[in-house]
């Protein structure tokens, strides 16, 4: 795991935004396609808003999905993963994207699940543009996660910890509010992506970004299994890598 701290917030998501657009280019080059995979939260603001201008993309060759969604939240809702997806990155290309697979937690989950699976085992991913939850969480993989199941998509229950994080970022009134399933990618489908670009701003995730870099890989720090993947590279702020000892953070 390659390790990025930049002083800022905005320095951090161009910094990561420019190489995964980078890794995005050479696969373009290389298989004249490519797919990627999109987080969501707070934590993508800026990375996000930085990849939308990157210059050179042949965005039409490019095939997107997105990590996870609540099940039984509306499109309209203002916390919805794939309304996020739409006015973030979607709506701000500068040319329309090839597809992009919505996760549609309106849908019959199982149902829903097969058709991402079948969609997303046919489209080996370049890159995985992923973040870290508080409690360690990666898409919506709880601790304790799943690392040895082969399904790409999952069923999840939500645990008390991530759901608060929902609340405290602003998406939701009331903990009652947030729903407790979703649909989530899973960590093997995560880790399938050739480049993982992992984006993780704030104080409040500086705990976490400890246990996942220098703890042990365990299926309680969903995060940690990043340490096994080749290309992995961790962009942070000074807020997040504050708890990193000098030896783990170089």
């Amino acid at each position: 795991m390659k390790i990025d701290i930049a002083e800022t917030k905005q320095i951090m998501g161009e910094r990561a935004a420019a190489l995964g657009a980078e890794r995005l280019r050479e696969a373009l080059r290389r298989d004249g396609k490519a797919a990627i995979v999109l987080a969501t939260g707070a934590s993508q603001f800026e990375m996000l808003a930085a990849l939308v201008t990157e210059p050179e993309v042949d965005w039409g060759r490019v095939t997107a999905f997105h990590l996870d969604e609540y099940v039984g939240l509306p499109a309209t809702h203002p916390a919805s993963f794939r309304r996020y997806m739409r006015e973030r990155f979607v709506e701000r290309l500068p040319t329309p994207i090839g597809a992009f697979h919505y996760i549609d937690g309106e849908a019959d989950p199982a149902a829903e699940i097969a058709r991402l699976s079948d969609l997303v085992r046919r489209t080996p991913l370049a890159v995985g543009f992923v973040g870290i939850g508080e409690n360690g969480h990666l898409a919506f993989n709880d601790p304790p996660a799943d690392f040895e199941t082969e399904e790409p998509y999952l069923l999840v229950t939500l645990d008390d910890a991530s759901r608060r994080q929902q609340l405290g970022e602003g998406w939701f009134p009331s903990i009652e509010s947030v729903p407790r399933e979703a649909i989530s990618m899973s960590i093997r489908q995560i880790l399938s992506a050739d480049t993982i670009v992992c984006t993780v701003p704030d104080q409040r995730k500086a705990e976490a970004v400890r246990a996942a870099v220098a703890g042990p890989v365990t299926a309680e720090v969903p995060a940690s299994v990043l340490q096994r993947h080749p290309r992995c590279h961790l962009f942070l702020d000074r807020a997040s890598a504050s708890l990193l000892s000098s030896a783990a953070a170089s």
